[in-house]
């Protein structure tokens, strides 16, 4: 659980019990005393009027309550929107996580906002996800955290297959396909390679180390010169990511 979720929810623990000790809420977040001793300092820092001390117990206010989390109409699609995307085409832990975030939007949200949580005007459809981004975007982005090597065979545009040993770097979705960016040991520059198009991949051992001609931020820089030097047109677009 991440540290701003967990003070949080202490808070809403804490909301209506006379007198709450720290071995209580370490036991129910699974987190030591000191790292609660932490988060009611933090809490308290913030301005949540938790009254006590360490050794003894903290107590909230009789009446407090956290102040409603309130959006525009606006703000409201945009979450809404970004939440169903995420669902339709993030892959199954990034889908399940958009989904968690929802729930617990909905537990805040005013009642005179709740209907907008199932009333949205703007929709993602996911039937035409490919089946290939639900089984390999989670596995990317395992790669991508852990630095490991990918295999990968990879069918190109002209048809031709190759195998290829990449280091995963980033995803990027092109409004219709995702994207892995990834320096090419085969090429030895850096190359996109459409998921689609991926017939099999390996996670492998080996661990790649920063190298800075290997890396995002060059990967981004040389981006940028190459669309200043070359503006993209639309239709070169769909050339441009593919890997050859």
């Amino acid at each position: 659980m991440r540290r701003a979720s967990r003070l949080f929810q202490i808070v809403q623990f804490m909301q209506g019990r006379r007198l709450t000790k720290a071995d209580q809420l370490a036991e129910e977040f699974g987190v030591s005393v000191r790292t609660i001793y932490r988060d009611i300092q933090a809490l308290m820092d913030s301005g949540i009027p938790i009254k006590g001390e360490a050794g003894v117990g903290y107590q909230l206010p009789q009446h407090f309550t956290l102040p409603p989390l309130t959006f525009d109409h606006e703000e409201l699609e945009a979450l809404l929107l970004g939440i169903e995307m995420a669902r339709s085409w993030g892959g199954p832990d990034v889908a399940e996580a958009a989904s968690a975030v929802l729930r617990k939007i909905s537990t805040v949200l005013p009642e005179t906002l709740q209907p907008r949580l199932t009333h949205s005007v703007m929709y993602v459809p996911s039937f035409m996800v490919p089946a290939s981004y639900k089984e390999y975007l989670p596995v990317m982005r395992s790669a991508i955290r852990e630095r490991n090597i990918l295999a990968i065979s990879y069918q190109r545009r002209d048809g031709e297959e190759s195998v290829r040993k990449v280091r995963p770097l980033a995803l990027y979705y092109w409004g219709a396909s995702w994207c892995l960016a990834a320096w090419c040991d085969l090429r030895g520059d850096f190359r996109h390679f459409r998921l689609d198009r991926i017939q099999s991949l390996t996670v492998t051992q080996e661990i790649f180390l920063e190298e800075d001609e290997k890396s995002l931020d060059t990967f981004h820089r040389k981006l940028q010169e190459e669309i200043k030097r070359s503006p993209w047109k639309r239709g070169d677009k769909e050339e441009n990511q593919h890997a050859s």
